[in-house]
Order: C-alpha cells, then structure tokens, then sequence
C-alpha cells in the first residue's frame, strides 16, 4: 500500500490548515503521488528513510504546498480543457513564469524550485 511523505496528523502539526480533516489523506496521497512523478520516482527507488534530512523536509514541505494548491484549485487542475473564453475573458492552463507542468502533474513554480533543491528533479539518470 502506498503511503503518503506526510501524514494529516503531520499536515496539522506543520501547522497548515487549508484542507478539511476529511479531505487531508486524500490530498496528501494525491500530491505525493504527483511529486514522485516530479522526481522520476526516485524517492519511491531510494526510499523516503534512504534520504538525508534536508531532502527529507523539504519533500514535506512541497507535498504540503502541492496538496494545499491542489484542493485550492482542484475544479481547474481536474478539468479536461486546457484554456476555455467567457465573454472575452479567456484562461489557460500550461507552463509558465508562475506554473510548472510535467508529466501531468501541475505545481506552483516556487514550488518546484524548492522541490529542485533536494537534486532528485533531474532529467539525467545519476546517483542520487
């Protein structure tokens, strides 16, 4: 069984509250998923334990942020259209200077730098 890099108990103790208790191991799971895809699941061939502690919190803290984005924005990110107009106003979702997406996972681009930090987000197959 999959377990999620952070836990609700952890979510609330890090001191976010943006998800409902309800809804919180849902959307922790769903964003550690999408960070695995991020990071060519090299966390899952290593092991979250095999990691050092400076990757370890920061892979918290970003699936905390993607999870809190993912709920914010859950009717946008889950919807088949990747630009809709209305009445002259017009939306679209792609990469961007505020928006990264890869491998079908959409993140905040503050958030994938910080994600960036722990070396596990490069193309190229090396030793981690």
């Amino acid at each position: 069984m999959y377990t999620p890099y952070v836990s609700a108990e952890e979510y609330k103790n890090l001191g976010y509250t943006t998800i409902p208790e309800g809804e919180r191991a849902k959307m922790l799971k769903k964003a550690s998923r999408h960070i695995d895809s991020l990071t060519y699941n090299r966390i899952v061939g290593k092991g979250f334990d095999g990691l050092t502690e400076f990757q370890q919190e920061i892979i918290k803290e970003v699936v905390c942020n993607q999870a809190d984005f993912e709920y914010d924005n859950q009717d946008m990110l889950d919807s088949i259209l990747s630009s809709y107009s209305i009445n002259g106003t017009s939306m679209t979702l792609e990469s961007g200077w505020k928006l990264y997406i890869e491998q079908g996972a959409a993140i905040k681009m503050e958030n994938y730098a910080l994600l960036k930090q722990t070396g596990l987000c490069c193309r190229v197959l090396r030793g981690y």
